[in-house]
């Protein structure tokens, strides 16, 4: 991949100077940015929508731009029918944004306390505002790990009157189990508000019903928050919403504008119900993807990668390797884009989140990451087909209608060496493998991802071997819990890792015609009634 592959890559770079967020395609675009360029930053489901729902959109364009939309309360009612809410407990928004800016306008008075490092958007806009935000700093020798009874302690002897808790949290995609959410909202009572911010939580497969949204519309202070944008993979259209007890989301609702929904939210919310098994599938595809580039990640020497329960992966770079520059290498000579997290609270520029992406644009984050980290293109085996869950082959449309899937037409650069100047080379003489971390696993945590054997070095036509993957706990407190990879611990005995069990279908308890985006127990005081 050359720098005239990927277009103007010199003036994109400029564009990542100072920017909080990292900018969007627009921008980078008009900067000439080209087509190829595999897009790592923005957390989105890859295989949803669908090329027929697509296909309706395209037909649809002329009326879509031409005509108003309904009104937001037509659109929520159609939502509410779907997930089996009462409209009365929901509020839609253009984007999670436009929400938390209105939780922050009408419910933060004073101060606000949040873990960090987390969405940007919940410490910067109570500070726009001349609020105190009160920040929780995960403790990264614990894998970003969030302690409940520790958080609380820390909402106490600060005296805020606001908490929020991301569930997965972003960046790095940890998951607290249903029960621990619960807990800490009993213990949080008092508060003005506590906000479950489950913008990822679609992508979680550790529990059956994570979210907390039955407990949400039965109490006084509580809002939880979801975002379609990223669960449906189209932020363009920005839709979001949240769910409370009907005073607390009608004290919101009321504050929107009429038309604060634009026509592409309602057309897209009124084709749900038609492509919910498409929708379904998509999720199992993602967590099967999720698992691989884990696994994939981890292969590569030097670098820690926190398991995660969202639609990205948050890892580490080895020591000496520096994030912005790493950033801008691999945009300029491997046309990959990714999330240095420099500029996030709570986080440094040796973080990157990377979002979870299909074989053959992984296999090109790897080789770019091995050029320019180690120096030469290496990049972890892809598993075999015949040791991919089932599920993998269930819609052809998705494997085979889309050609940059299949494995015969994967591109020649997966092996090309680059002649680059590495940012972090190995010591003079020291083979690849003797650079591999070894694993450090906290009492109670999962068990680690286990180092490879040496790494052998790149063949013409490498053979695919599985990758390996871990068993997910069921934990009482924390469902995903971040490994954390240290380069002072001594090697770990080879051991192979325990293969994780195919999800089940996500609707699996929904009751009887219920979709995908049924993902949660409904109280039958809230629940929409069968036409």
């Amino acid at each position: 991949m050359t720098v005239a592959a990927v277009g103007n890559s010199g003036n994109a770079t400029e564009l990542f100077r100072g920017t909080h967020p990292s900018p969007s395609c627009f921008p980078l675009s008009r900067a000439g940015v080209g087509q190829d360029v595999v897009d790592f930053r923005i957390p989105c489901n890859p295989y949803f929508p669908t090329p027929a729902m697509f296909a309706v959109l395209a037909v649809r364009l002329r009326d879509i731009l031409t005509y108003y939309p309904s009104p937001a309360d037509t659109i929520t009612a159609e939502l509410a029918g779907l997930l089996e809410l009462q409209p009365q407990t929901m509020a839609m928004g253009n984007g999670s944004t436009e929400l938390i800016t209105w939780i922050d306008h009408l419910l933060v008075k004073e101060s606000l306390a949040v873990p960090i490092p987390t969405l940007g958007r919940w410490t910067d806009q109570p500070m726009e505002t001349g609020k105190r935000v009160d920040m929780f700093q995960l403790p990264e020798a614990d894998g970003f790990r969030l302690d409940p009874e520790a958080f609380v302690s820390f909402v106490r002897s600060r005296g805020s009157r606001v908490a929020v808790i991301c569930n997965p949290n972003n960046p790095d995609g940890g998951l607290l189990s249903r029960r621990a959410v619960i807990s800490m909202m009993d213990a949080l009572a008092d508060l003005d508000l506590v906000v479950i911010d489950e913008s990822f939580l679609e992508f979680a497969d550790a529990e059956a019903y994570p979210s907390v949204v039955d407990e949400a519309v039965l109490r006084p202070n509580v809002i939880v928050l979801r975002s379609l944008g990223k669960n449906l993979g189209l932020h363009g259209v920005r839709f979001g919403y949240l769910v409370a007890n009907p005073a607390l989301a009608g004290r919101i609702r009321s504050r929107l504008p009429k038309w604060n929904l634009n026509s592409f939210a309602e057309v897209i919310v009124f084709m749900l119900k038609r492509y919910q098994p498409e929708y379904a599938q998509s999720l199992r595809m993602l967590s099967r993807d999720r698992q691989e580039m884990t696994a994939q990640l981890a292969n590569l020497p030097g670098l820690t990668v926190y398991p995660s329960q969202g639609n990205f992966v948050f890892v580490k770079l080895p020591e000496g390797a520096d994030g912005a520059q790493v950033r801008d290498r691999l945009l300029a000579e491997h046309g990959v884009l990714v999330r240095e997290c420099g500029n996030k609270l709570g986080s440094s520029s040796r973080f990157m989140r990377l979002v979870v992406r299909s074989q053959p644009d992984v296999r090109r984050l790897l080789t770019g990451l091995s050029t320019v980290l180690y120096g030469t293109a290496w990049y972890a085996p892809r598993p075999s087909l015949d040791q991919q869950p089932s599920y993998a082959l269930e819609q052809p449309s998705f494997a085979v209608d889309q050609p940059s899937y299949a494995l015969e037409q994967q591109p020649s650069y997966v092996l090309a060496q680059q002649a680059a100047p590495a940012a972090y080379l190995p010591p003079q003489g020291q083979p690849m493998a003797e650079l591999t971390p070894a694993a450090y696993t906290p009492a109670g945590q999962m068990p680690p991802y286990q180092a490879p054997q040496p790494m052998p070095q790149p063949q013409p036509a490498p053979s695919f071997q599985a990758a390996p993957q871990v068993q997910q706990p069921m934990d009482d407190t924390l469902v995903s819990m971040p490994t954390v990879v240290t380069d002072s611990a001594p090697d770990p005995a080879p051991a192979s890792a325990p293969a994780r069990p195919a999800p089940e279908p996500l609707d699996r308890d929904a009751p009887s015609g219920g979709g995908a985006l049924r993902r949660y127990p409904r109280p039958a005081a809230y629940r929409q009634a069968d036409a």
